[in-house]
């Protein structure tokens, strides 16, 4: 067979398998409803948006990581906009009044791109935030992700993930992590957590890395007399970075660098678990006061 017959038998492959993966799942269910306004204001600029996708690709992803979040995004705010290029007016054209709530994603199909936050109001998400990021790193990392913004998405890795749409019973639990380290090894080629993992390593934040703690050896008297007020650690943690291709989904929501930030998806009010109606209590039935029937009177 010619290469080039060769080649394009593999792109129709592709597509196919991705266009297929792409489908829809018809049993998907929002457990909560969300508030895109409460959403607006709980989101800070730098947050990870962890969101249970509804096709057949997040199926996968989530059978390969055994989690509920099959993708994630970065929250970028007003940052477009405020800067001093083509992206400022773009973004005011394509989004308007949204166009200060943004996210940067890298999705199957279109790669890295930008997306309004009430895009994913109808499904089921999380917030993770990096604990006590300095805001300059924060400015870096978005500025990282919002120069990715055009770069294509790893399809090939689609196609790879899909060859372990399996029982859990046939695929050996190595390889499912393998799995999701296939693909080009170019980094203008991108999945979502790999893309937000790389931008955090830009400002050396931990995701969730391999750390070994080590016990030390106790300090000589002397130091302990001279620096009297310092607080003396008998552990230290050693820290080593993983490949960004590793990092999936789940891992921020693992992660103890993250704090999962939960709102109240109904109400402006905090939770009052005592006033609850519930659908599915049956009603009990009001007590119906007794009547006295009128005596009857002897007959002599």
């Amino acid at each position: 067979m010619p290469a080039s017959l060769l080649t394009q038998t593999r792109r129709r492959i592709i597509a196919e398998g991705a266009r297929l993966l792409m489908q829809p799942l018809d049993n998907y269910v929002v457990r909560v409803p969300n508030d895109v306004e409460v959403l607006k204001r709980t989101l800070r600029k730098g947050d990870i948006l962890l969101v249970e996708g509804n096709q057949r690709i997040s199926q996968v992803i989530r059978y390969l990581t055994q989690s509920s979040w099959s993708h994630c995004a970065i929250y970028v705010g007003d940052a477009l906009v405020k800067n001093a290029n083509s992206q400022a007016a773009w973004a005011r054209q394509t989004f308007g009044d949204s166009s200060e709530h943004l996210l940067v994603e890298a999705l199957e199909g279109s790669g890295v791109t930008v997306s309004p936050i009430d895009k994913y109001v109808p499904y089921n998400i999380r917030i993770c935030r990096p604990e006590r990021l300095r805001p300059a790193d924060v400015d870096r990392v978005i500025e990282y992700v919002c120069e990715r913004i055009g770069d294509r998405y790893d399809l090939r890795h689609i196609v790879d993930l899909a060859r372990y749409f399996f029982p859990v019973s046939i695929v050996p639990r190595r390889w499912r992590r393998a799995a999701l380290t296939m693909g080009r090894n170019s980094e203008r080629a991108v999945i979502c957590s790999t893309m937000i993992a790389r931008a955090l390593g830009r400002v050396g934040y931990p995701i969730l890395p391999e750390v070994t703690v080590e016990d030390i050896v106790a300090d000589p008297p002397g130091l302990r007399r001279l620096f009297p007020l310092r607080r003396w650690q008998p552990q230290r943690a050693r820290f080593r970075r993983r490949d960004p291709k590793l990092v999936t989904p789940r891992d921020f929501d693992l992660s103890p660098y993250f704090q999962i930030v939960k709102y109240d998806h109904l109400t402006k009010s905090k939770l009052d678990y005592q006033s609850i109606v519930w659908d599915d209590d049956t009603p009990k039935p009001e007590p119906v006061a007794a009547i006295d029937a009128p005596r009857a009177s002897k007959v002599a």
